[in-house]
């Protein structure tokens, strides 16, 4: 096991390595010029202030130059500084993160007490109308986007529950009720389609170990349908679900940066579509490295626990 997570921690650092330049580079391809939308339509604009700010902010060093003074940078925990605001990145990023995590692990565990109950049902009752239902919904959790969703869910909070306080976020120490209150509709338009893969993903893999020999062989020997399912056949099914879950987080997250845009939460999407129309290279580069990285970092969680559930993965 002391081998295998290092052979990961290595494969997750050259694969950090090369996000970042990809990051690098394609920020650098957003049409439009930060120099010329910071200075915007100032008439006092003239050639000699355009190279100021450029070589203010860095712009005028070879692009190798810049990526190495920016890696560096990150290598130390400093991101750099907002074009715009003058003040650290990692500082913007920290302040917008709990609120971002906030719906997207809450989303994460109402996937996973939904889809469980809803994929062990669906494995039992197989063929019969608690199965089909089951299958029926899953299909369309899959087809609805989550900003549709929560759409829907605004349209029908505003007309029947208008006092309900379903716009903005209230961090937890503040107001315990009403942040609960806020993240709630959001937490529930980015988990739908979750639940109904992980429903899916769960009724199959169930369906595939109940068919084997070893579960067989424990009904022949009289071993109870509840004994089999819960303690034998469930923890095997769970192998392919971690990995969904894995890949999910990062499906989740991405989720999550178009819900804040619909219930206007402060989070880490909100701060990415705003660096974006500023062109604030510096603070688009480190939201979208931190958003990877925790994407990478999460998947050699799954891998680590997939190689604890099932050895064999450790020599493959």
């Amino acid at each position: 096991m002391f081998q295998y997570t290092v052979r990961r921690l290595l494969d997750l650092v050259f694969v950090l390595l090369g996000v970042s330049i990809l990051v690098f580079l394609m920020v650098r391809f957003i049409p439009g010029d930060a120099v010329a939308i910071m200075l915007g339509a100032n008439t006092d604009i003239t050639p000699e202030r355009v190279d100021a700010l450029r070589r203010q902010i860095g712009l005028d060093l070879p692009v190798y130059e810049q990526y190495w003074n920016w890696l560096t940078g990150a290598l130390r925990g400093d991101l750099g500084t907002s074009i715009w605001t003058g003040t650290p990145v990692g500082q913007e990023i920290l302040a917008r993160l709990p609120a971002t995590f906030e719906i997207t692990l809450l989303a994460l565990v109402l996937a996973l007490l939904l889809s469980f109950p809803l994929g062990v049902l669906a494995a039992r009752a197989r063929g019969t109308g608690g199965d089909v239902v089951v299958r029926v919904i899953a299909i369309v959790g899959l087809t609805l986007p989550s900003f549709w969703v929560g759409v829907l869910l605004l349209y029908f909070f505003s007309i029947y529950l208008p006092r309900w306080p379903a716009i903005g976020y209230v961090p937890f120490g503040e107001d315990p009720l009403g942040n609960l209150a806020r993240v709630a509709l959001p937490t529930v338009a980015v988990s739908l389609p979750m639940v109904a893969g992980l429903t899916r993903i769960l009724r199959s893999s169930l369906l595939e170990v109940l068919s084997s020999d070893y579960v067989r062989t424990a009904r022949a020997k009289g071993v109870s349908e509840r004994v089999m399912l819960y303690k034998h056949a469930l923890r095997n099914a769970m192998i392919p679900m971690i990995t969904v879950i894995g890949v999910q987080l990062g499906y989740l997250l991405s989720g999550v940066v178009v819900i804040e845009q619909v219930f206007a939460i402060p989070g880490v999407g909100r701060l990415m579509v705003g660096a974006i129309n500023e062109r604030n290279y510096p603070l688009l580069q480190g939201v979208v490295l931190v958003v990877t990285g925790v994407f990478v970092v999460v998947n050699l969680l799954v891998d680590l626990a997939y190689a604890w559930i099932d050895p064999r993965v450790e020599y493959s």
